[in-house]
């Protein structure tokens, strides 16, 4: 009898988790190897639809997403599909948009100090569950792609799409590849000169930076990211703020060597992309052959113009001096105000020659700052409307992503909400056409963050 009552007990308590598990995942329930939604099928009713290009809302539509991609867009009432599970989302006339992308984030240092990075006393799997921990926040910031614009996160890529890590889409570029005495070189004084014997630095080791000088180096470097899975190449071709040695005003690389990274790009049918501030190094690697120039601050008219006929994209970032500044030394802050005194020239000047303009954050060593992701988004009303302000960060970020070619990592349509596209949307509370700053707060407003068919956070049940 005891035997039989043991059995009985057994079986209510699989058809409870089982029951439990139908109920769908609480906020803080996420998707992982040992957790996958049961549903197949996702149905969105009742919702205005941000299609990701548009000016204004569509009418009420349902919206169906079978498996990682959306099958059926209707104003009409669509039919679920008859095999699988289907879970049905009321809108309530909400506004269904694309997943935000962040085209300029370094995910490994994002939330993590310098001091701890630099340590060699900071183990790696220290650093690599840091960065595990933000890319499960990016995302449920309604953050569902990234291009990772410098950082050893091959790995966290992996687990993500492995699903035994929560995290966003990742373009990675892997180290930057900089000259001796450039943007990506962090050594200190006492570590030069470098032999042939010399060990190579932290940053270099953990795979933030790859310091190469000469052609054949360049091109060693450029194809060890490609070995590992980069999906562009981030080289730095001029001065920057967070490096010690580099005044903003030096140019970085020969042509012939920029050039060499561009090939060895190219012989992966892939781009690259250069860390750069002002027109002489910003014309220079357009000469080399890059695709695309991060930053641009300091740009003047007729570099503006060269890149429009080029058709060369700007990849900025909304830097001013306000709450969102990046902390740096304060030998460098000098550096920084220059940047901020031209981040307006430069918006105009992108806005003048219709520039195909990317939005991102570049947000480093500081975690109070990485919560204002959608905050930094929600103030380019400064130079746009806010639908051009989401348009650039959902389908003209996903056309950037797109310039990688075979080389991209999820073949598929971003960024927008179309039949055909991958599923990685957001429910928003409120209209963000009207009312941008909805973004900011996320976990409030977000009530439904789906990444790949996939539901990471549902507030409505």
């Amino acid at each position: 009898m005891r035997f039989r009552y043991s059995i009985i007990l057994g079986t209510l308590l699989l058809l409870l988790i089982g029951f439990i598990t139908q109920m769908g995942f609480a906020q803080d329930q996420l998707p992982s190897e040992n957790q996958s939604q049961e549903s197949t099928s996702v149905l969105f009713e009742n919702v205005r639809i941000f299609d990701g290009t548009s000016e204004q809302l569509s009418a009420p539509s349902n919206v169906l997403v079978v498996g990682n991609k959306i099958q059926t867009i209707s104003t009409a009432s669509i039919s679920a599909p008859t095999e699988g599970r289907v879970s049905r989302i009321n809108g309530e006339e909400r506004v269904l948009m694309p997943g935000l992308i962040d085209a300029h984030t370094h995910l490994y240092w994002e939330n993590i100090p310098i001091e701890t990075l630099a340590s060699p006393n900071t183990p790696v799997e220290t650093l690599d569950k840091a960065v595990e921990t933000t890319a499960k926040n990016v995302l449920l910031r309604g953050f569902t792609s990234v291009r990772d614009m410098a950082g050893p996160v091959f790995r966290v890529k992996k687990a993500i799409d492995a699903g035994k890590v929560v995290g966003p889409r990742i373009y990675p570029s892997g180290a930057m590849i900089s000259q001796t005495s450039g943007h990506g070189d962090f050594r200190e004084l006492s570590e030069l000169p470098r032999t042939p014997t010399t060990p190579l630095s932290r940053g270099e080791l953990l795979g933030a930076g790859a310091v190469a000088d000469g052609v054949d180096e360049v091109l060693r470097r450029t194809r060890e990211q490609l070995m590992q899975g980069a999906s562009q190449i981030k080289v730095s071709a001029g001065g920057g703020v967070a490096s010690d040695f580099d005044p903003l005003d030096v140019s970085q690389y020969t042509e012939s060597e920029l050039h060499a990274a561009v090939e060895a790009a190219a012989s992966w049918n892939t781009y690259v992309t250069v860390h750069a501030y002002t027109p002489t190094a910003i014309q220079l690697a357009i000469q080399a052959g890059v695709k695309a120039i991060e930053h641009g601050h300091l740009m003047d008219d007729k570099t503006a113009r060269l890149m429009a006929e080029k058709g060369i994209w700007l990849s900025i970032q909304p830097f001013l001096d306000d709450e969102d500044a990046i902390p740096v030394p304060e030998a460098n802050r000098s550096k920084q105000v220059q940047l901020f005194q031209g981040t307006d020239t430069a918006y105009a000047l992108a806005k003048q020659y219709n520039l195909k303009t990317a939005w991102g954050t570049d947000t480093q060593f500081d975690a109070r700052l990485a919560t204002r992701q959608g905050a930094q988004l929600a103030k380019m009303v400064r130079w746009y409307t806010p639908a051009q302000v989401l348009r650039m960060a959902t389908s003209t970020n996903a056309e950037l992503l797109a310039l990688s070619g075979p080389r991209n990592p999820y073949p598929g349509e971003l960024g927008v909400v179309k039949e055909g596209a991958l599923a990685d949307l957001l429910l928003v509370d409120g209209n963000p056409l009207e009312n941008i700053q909805l973004i900011e707060d996320p976990a409030k407003n977000f009530v439904v963050i789906m990444k790949d068919g996939k539901i990471y956070q549902n507030l409505l049940g």
